[in-house]
């Protein structure tokens, strides 16, 4: 799988574009990339469903958060977008393609959106646009997408965008805020054979 590797991730991945957006690589070493990205996981709706492994406190954190995804980027095991809007350029939000195995061909994504991008169906654009490269020239064969039991958003976001519901992983991911309890999981999952989904 070391052709995937060297074709899809090799700048260290490319920029896609389309549905009104324009997916880039997060800079480590623009202020204003660090900015919204501290934005985006400190947010209280993204905390709410998430519990980061290692917290993200500060400007510093934000750092070397997304310089820990560059490096992923360019082992070949994760793809971190800034998802922005394709005419003036204002970040929106994030999406990754996460834990790529290139041997089992699978991938798990990860999205959230900054509070003032939220009601213009930014995740919908943005995982189809970024679902569809995964599965076709990064030459994967599955993605899976999981939330926390009742999130009923993220829920609505899978289907719309051709994830279908697969069922309930018991205990998977952390409680809010918590590392010492864990809450349920809802699994979606895509496959490169699935129809196409229309934005």
């Amino acid at each position: 799988m070391a052709h995937i590797r060297e074709r899809s991730l090799r700048h260290p991945f490319p920029e896609l574009n389309g549905h009104g957006l324009r997916l880039r690589p997060w800079d480590a070493d623009d202020d204003r990339d660090v900015r919204n990205w501290l934005r985006g996981v400190s947010d209280p709706e993204f905390q709410r469903w998430n519990t980061p492994l290692r917290p993200i406190t500060g400007i510093a954190g934000a750092r070397d958060s997304l310089r820990s995804r560059a490096e992923n980027a360019e082992d070949g095991i994760s793809a971190s977008f800034r998802v922005t809007d394709a005419a003036d350029g204002r970040t929106l939000g994030h999406i990754g393609i996460n834990e790529i195995d290139h041997i089992m061909r699978v991938a798990r994504v990860g999205y959230w959106t900054l509070p003032e991008a939220r009601g213009h169906r930014v995740v919908i654009r943005a995982l189809t646009l970024a679902a569809h490269w995964a599965l076709t020239d990064l030459g994967l064969h599955r993605l899976e997408l999981g939330h926390a039991l009742g999130h009923e958003a993220s829920c609505h976001i899978a289907e719309r965008c051709g994830f279908p519901a697969e069922g309930t992983c018991r205990g998977a991911m952390f409680e809010e805020g918590r590392r010492d309890a864990f809450r349920d999981v809802h699994l979606h999952g895509r496959l490169a054979t699935d129809p196409e989904v229309k934005v």
